[in-house]
């Protein structure tokens, strides 16, 4: 996973804060994601205008990312290719049958299975983040098309 200094909003919101005040850009050095990054911003003895300006590029970027998945969602979906069409829904299907299976297995007491607090937890992650990511990209893709209309 990119750090979020070497990442595209990392790199524009450092790039943008020690121009708009150097103060912030120190301040900034050390986050670690978008989140923390206005938290920090928040906090900073900056002016009000600086911390609206940086929180604003922060915002822009970050829509100017989610919709650049979406456009690349999009074109899967427009493709000609059986796999690029269902490749997300396959990885839900997949990942909801690994889960309840794991689940299952994890709760007959006869069969010694046991699941690791470490994967579940990793495991639980990836499933939101699937589940979020599918859904999240049809309700935007729904949502695009009626706008359109």
């Amino acid at each position: 996973m990119t750090k979020f200094k070497d990442s595209t909003v990392g790199k524009v919101l450092l790039g943008a804060a020690s121009m708009i005040n150097p103060t912030l850009g120190s301040v900034l050095k050390g986050v670690t994601s978008p989140q923390e990054a206005i938290a920090q911003i928040s906090k900073s003895d900056a002016s009000q205008e600086d911390k609206i300006k940086l929180q604003q590029l922060i915002y822009d970027q970050q829509n100017k990312e989610i919709e650049a998945i979406t456009s690349r969602w999009k074109a899967d979906s427009m493709s000609d290719s059986w796999l690029s069409k269902n490749v997300r829904p396959l990885i839900l299907v997949w990942c909801i049958v690994i889960f309840s299976l794991a689940g299952i297995l994890d709760s007959i007491e006869s069969i010694p299975f046991h699941i690791n607090d470490t994967w579940n937890d990793t495991f639980e992650k990836v499933m939101m983040a699937v589940v979020l990511a599918y859904f999240g990209g049809r309700t935007t893709e729904k949502a695009t098309s009626l706008f359109k209309k």
